[in-house]
């Protein structure tokens, strides 16, 4: 069963395998998905809002003195009460990058951050499909830790796997210019042969696009909650390992989340 769409812009902290005690924040509109994907392994189901070229305007989008708000509220409390928080993580339920004042958002995020979190890191998860609007680049840059999504390295399987309608040169292309990435990859197959990023050539394709790309570091894992297509299976530790050993020998760091 897939998770509920969230209701407020603070979540959590959340345990995470990757990311440890994250607070998460949610910079989408309450209880409404919008993606520029449509992610058979998503937790948070399917997504009924898929955006196009351009910040879309449907739903109340929380407004940046509002995120700073409720986020410095949480911080807060945490100091008040001696509760241990990781890191300030912006995802939620659909892309984050897509709020129509994404980098004034930062901005306030960063300045929240310096003042009252200076030794939490400020992290994003994203997609990356958007990585080529200059505003978002410009404000991505400040954050500290950039987790960008790449599960496929070919058109295809970018499609069946993640409902892409941004051609998947694009996506690599603005990778390629965002500093100090870490590549996020989920691996996954279904029982019908329809979904699987986990062979060798499936494998191959994905390294290729990596090695134009050059990021820092690569995280692999594979699923820990309920998909939105429910056929899908998680992947071996073993067979993870080996993908990260193809990794590192291109000369990328990698590492497992099994």
């Amino acid at each position: 069963m897939s998770l509920p769409l969230l209701d407020s812009i603070v979540y959590g902290p959340v345990k995470s395998r990757r990311l440890g005690c994250s607070l998460g924040i949610n910079l989408l509109p309450p209880r409404l998905k919008v993606c520029t994907f449509n992610c058979a392994y998503c937790q948070y189901g399917w997504t009924r809002a898929i955006a196009e070229d351009g910040a879309p305007r449907v739903g109340a989008w929380p407004a940046p003195w509002t995120v700073f708000a409720a986020v410095y509220a949480r911080v807060e409390r945490a100091h008040r009460v001696g509760e241990r928080i990781d890191r300030l993580t912006i995802a939620g339920h659909g892309e984050p990058t897509l709020h129509p004042e994404f980098e004034e958002v930062i901005d306030r995020l960063c300045a929240l951050r310096d003042r009252w979190a200076p030794r939490v890191p400020l992290a994003i998860l994203s997609n990356s499909t958007t990585a080529a609007w200059p505003a978002v680049r410009r404000a991505l840059v400040r954050v500290d830790e950039r987790y960008m999504k790449l599960d496929a390295g070919s058109e295809d399987l970018l499609r069946r796997l993640n409902g892409s309608l941004r051609p998947l040169s694009r996506i690599v292309d603005s990778l390629h210019h965002v500093p100090d990435v870490t590549i996020q990859a989920m691996f996954v197959r279904d029982g019908t042969g329809n979904i699987d990023n986990t062979t060798d050539k499936a494998v191959t394709d994905w390294l290729a696009a990596l090695i134009r790309i050059h990021p820092t570091r690569v995280h692999l894992y594979t699923i820990d909650r309920d998909p939105a297509w429910p056929y899908l299976r998680r992947v071996s530790e073993p067979r993870l390992r080996e993908i990260a050993e193809r990794v590192q020998t291109a000369g990328i760091p990698a590492e497992v989340f099994a």
